[in-house]
């Protein structure tokens, strides 16, 4: 058992044998003296003894984690137990104020103002104090709401007695109505306060959301890197607990993995400023304004699972040209290919309203393992230097390095290598420098499968 556990369920047990012994003293007094005042202080320590021992019953059951049937926990066990409570302080109010109401217009037994009378009121005000003070502690410490009801029972306890002292004081110097009407202003306190709990619990159980936590959840997840924004949130209190759902929106052009490492974040920082939560965040993505039309294209392809590259646009007028390559399962048939390819052109025709003509061309996507073997020492030195002679007969390719080759069992050869060019050179060029090279290096050798380049600035650090 955890130590905020076990500070729960020890105060709470104290608070059951002093709620036992002040209702017992106060029972006993207020029969003896004939003190409604008195007998309205037993009546509410009896209820406090109730309420008490549902307490202690209630922090014991709260704090066992979620189970198959109880999904978030069993904290809200204790406002079930604080709603009971309430509604044992309404009965006492009404017994209290029916029979001072009678004793006022009728008259009633005559109250002994006894030394006895006296001292259980003064003792149970110093209980009702060192008990209030403990229950507070803990119940902030934990955040319970079945200890803090505790914690307002005695503290309405300690206003109560002093107010039946007061009347016993009353009626010794003779006003004898003055022990009844200290029994009804017991009960406006008492009901005060359960009016005060009851609405406080009862907005527990219907899970109304804590004052000013959705705009605090918001303000911190609104904070955070790629979400556009907030769409829904939800919170669900349970005792001291909350439960959060919330969903974000964030660019569909993300992703996966950074929706959700957004996700995370989000839990991240509401965490560290909500830590008694539980925390779900759901990330639903949309369109920008601001994309571009390959990033338009790139979505609706990968949703798709198609690569769309070497996206081109082209504008006449009203209407757009995007011409671009996809990669398709080499291994499908051509109808195959070209209906899968169709689809994807009737849902980028949704996308951009009808206002575009496409061309798309298909890439085979290999997805094969070759078993293959290096090459013998003499025939790699040759295969090695006619590649270097074709990157330098190709003007902007410097420093060819890095050449390996393997050879299929079918005598193909495949080939990676790695050259360098000037740091200023532009992107596309290099491209087009490389693809120069190797339709050279396929002309120099016609038993090659397959060329990967690996393009990088000179003197670059591998």
């Amino acid at each position: 058992m955890s130590s905020p556990e076990q500070k729960k369920q020890s105060v709470a047990l104290s608070s059951v044998s002093a709620s036992l012994l002040l209702t017992i003293l106060k029972l006993v007094v207020g029969l003896l003296t004939g003190s409604i005042g008195i007998l309205s202080e037993a009546a509410h320590s009896t209820m406090d003894f109730g309420a008490a021992a549902m307490t202690w019953f209630a922090v014991r059951i709260s704090d066992k984690p979620a189970d198959d049937k109880h999904h978030y926990g069993h904290a809200k066990i204790e406002s079930v137990t604080a709603l009971i409570e309430t509604g044992l302080l309404f009965l006492t109010s009404a017994w209290v104020i029916y029979e001072a109401g009678t004793r006022l217009l009728f008259g009633g037994h005559e109250v002994e103002v006894t030394w006895y009378a006296i001292a259980v009121i003064v003792v149970s005000i110093v209980v009702d104090i060192s008990r209030a003070r403990a229950l507070k502690k803990v119940a902030k410490e934990t955040g319970s709401q079945a200890l803090e009801a505790d914690a307002l029972h005695f503290t309405s306890d300690i206003v109560s007695s002093a107010v039946v002292l007061v009347g016993l004081v009353f009626v010794h110097f003779g006003l004898a109505w003055a022990d009844a009407v200290s029994g009804i202003f017991v009960t406006i306190l008492v009901g005060n306060a359960a009016w005060q709990l009851g609405r406080k619990t009862i907005d527990v159980l219907v899970d109304a959301a804590p004052e000013g936590i959705s705009e605090q959840i918001e303000e911190i997840a609104s904070a955070v890197p790629g979400v556009v924004a907030i769409e829904k949130i939800r919170v669900k209190p349970a005792g001291p607990f909350v439960f959060v759902e919330l969903s974000v929106t964030v660019s569909r052009t993300l992703a996966h993995d950074k929706v959700r490492a957004i996700c995370r974040s989000v839990e991240e920082r509401l965490k560290a400023e909500i830590p008694e939560s539980d925390i779900s965040v759901n990330a639903r993505p949309i369109a920008l304004d601001s994309e571009t039309v390959t990033e338009r294209v790139h979505v609706v392809g990968l949703n798709h699972n198609m690569h769309a590259h070497n996206i081109s646009v082209s504008l006449s007028g009203d209407r757009k040209q995007i011409t671009f390559d996809v990669e398709v399962d080499g291994r499908l048939t051509i109808r195959e290919a070209h209906d899968e390819v169709s689809a994807l052109e009737k849902e980028l025709h949704e996308e951009f309203n009808g206002t575009i003509d496409i061309c798309i061309h298909l890439d085979p996507l290999r997805q094969e393992e070759r078993n293959a073997c290096p090459l013998d020492t003499e025939e790699g030195a040759h295969v090695s230097a006619a590649i270097r002679e074709a990157g330098a007969s190709i003007p902007g390719i410097q420093d060819v390095h890095d050449i390996r080759l393997r050879k299929t069992d079918q005598g193909r050869l495949c080939v990676t290598l790695h050259c360098a060019f000037e740091d200023a050179i532009l992107l596309d060029d290099v491209h087009a420098l490389t693809s120069r090279l190797e339709g050279t290096i396929y002309a120099t050798l016609p038993q090659t499968a397959r060329i990967i380049i690996h393009a990088e600035p000179l003197h670059a650090e591998d």
